[in-house]
């Protein structure tokens, strides 16, 4: 049989094992898919989408049909009352920020209840960055974060006793760029439930941004009021070439879509600009690519396991995201996986990442997205800060065999380069 890339043979070896060893986890993750599929599926067949939605509009956008649509094939979905799907929402800390300022008022309290949050909405809390740059900070919102538990997981005893009298209460389902772990549908529930012990009328908000149909339900079903996450991430299927999403209580949305457009016309207006082909596609597709992505993630965690490096979540771990952590232990290994995740790209493949300055991060970072929609991470892609534990966060792969091949040439580069043996 003719091969097309230049393998250690040991290494091939080592990859087959690492395969074979992931077939049970490949079975619950394609039962995952099925059920997802039909649950999706099932939204379109409901709300009755017309090949007419497929095409946009322009100018103010009155009377979509498509976007109104596509809402509530979303809202169904998802299993909440309304949703806001928008493919002018540029990337998941944007859909957050609109979430966060359409519903905060002068006074009001955030807390975060699931350590701190990712760096690009440090600057957004008022977390880091000067005074005066329109963070909630400037406007009166006061921010409170709870502290994990030494195992990485939420203090619900602590989140509790904060939760009386905030606005809103804070989930990050993701780890971000910590070494924590993903939280589960039923972690979150455990936190939804020591939150409205507390407080019952706190907005219970959920990052989703990784999480969408990895599980067979999402947080809304268990009790959060609202929750986001980005298009080019899960549930654009890899078709959305932008957007956003927010999905929960109807007189949530509306003020989110207030703060997205103007107040008075919210959810009314937007022209699509022949967008909603991509969105409802993308979303259609989400299911089984967000299978490619999960096993493409269990296969790196267990290969690269089997080369001597930790991995978050562990082999054989459930799965609550599509995020992988590999802990590469210095800058060089870290650079050289980078760079060979890089060469395993459909797109600028030939390209050699670097570390740079990057808008809304502290610290320089190193991503390789070689990818037909810049920055997509439901495409094969990794990213790094450049500072201690020297760990890539690894997500990604809309199909599994080119995921696949793209982390077993990650680890040839790193052999290529000497930073790992076999």
């Amino acid at each position: 049989m003719k091969t097309f890339f230049d393998i250690n043979p040991k290494l091939r070896e080592l990859s087959e094992r690492a395969e074979a060893e992931s077939a049970g986890d490949f079975k619950k993750i394609d039962e995952i898919a099925r059920y997802n599929g039909e649950k999706v599926l099932s939204a379109f067949i409901k709300n009755k989408v017309p090949e007419t939605a497929l095409h946009g509009t322009t100018g103010y956008g009155y009377d979509d049909v498509g976007r109104d649509i596509l809402d509530r094939v979303y809202a169904d979905a998802f299993g909440t009352e309304d949703a806001l799907v928008r493919f002018n929402f540029v990337n998941g800390t944007h859909t957050i920020s609109t979430a966060l300022y359409g519903l905060l008022r002068p006074g009001d309290r955030l807390l975060m209840c699931t350590g701190a949050p990712y760096d690009t909405l440090e600057e957004i809390v008022g977390k880091r960055g000067e005074s005066g740059n329109g963070s909630l900070r400037d406007f009166g919102i006061e921010y409170e974060e709870v502290g994990l538990l030494a195992d990485g997981m939420p203090d619900l005893e602590r989140i509790a006793e904060r939760a009386k009298g905030a606005k809103i209460a804070y989930i990050q389902r993701s780890r971000g760029y910590s070494t924590r772990p993903s939280y589960s549908v039923s972690d979150i529930e455990k936190i939804v439930n020591a939150i409205r012990s507390a407080d019952k009328n706190a907005i219970i908000m959920v990052d989703n941004c990784y999480g969408e149909f990895v599980e067979r339900s999402e947080p809304t079903e268990v009790g959060a009021d609202i929750m986001m996450g980005s298009l080019i991430k899960n549930p654009g299927g890899g078709i959305a070439s932008t957007g956003g999403y927010i999905a929960g209580r109807r007189d949530l949305i509306e003020l989110c879509a207030y703060r997205l457009t103007c107040v008075g016309m919210g959810k009314e207006i937007g022209a699509t600009l022949h967008q909603n082909r991509e969105l409802f596609m993308g979303f259609f597709l989400a299911p089984q690519t967000v299978a490619n992505a999960v096993k493409t993630s269990v296969f790196a965690c267990r290969l690269f396991s089997m080369l001597g490096y930790e991995t978050l979540p562990k082999p054989g771990e459930p799965r609550a995201d599509i995020i992988a952590s590999i802990l590469l232990k210095d800058e060089k290994t870290l650079r050289s996986f980078i760079k060979g995740i890089q060469c395993g790209a459909p797109i600028d493949s030939f390209l050699s990442p670097e570390p740079v300055d990057t808008p809304g991060y502290e610290s320089q970072v190193i991503m390789a997205a070689g990818a037909f929609t810049m920055g997509a991470s439901i495409e094969l892609s990794a990213d790094a800060p450049i500072r201690e534990p020297y760990a890539a966060w690894l997500q990604g792969g809309i199909t599994y065999p080119s995921g696949r091949m793209g982390i077993i040439l990650a680890a040839q580069k790193m052999l290529d380069d000497g930073t790992v043996k076999l």
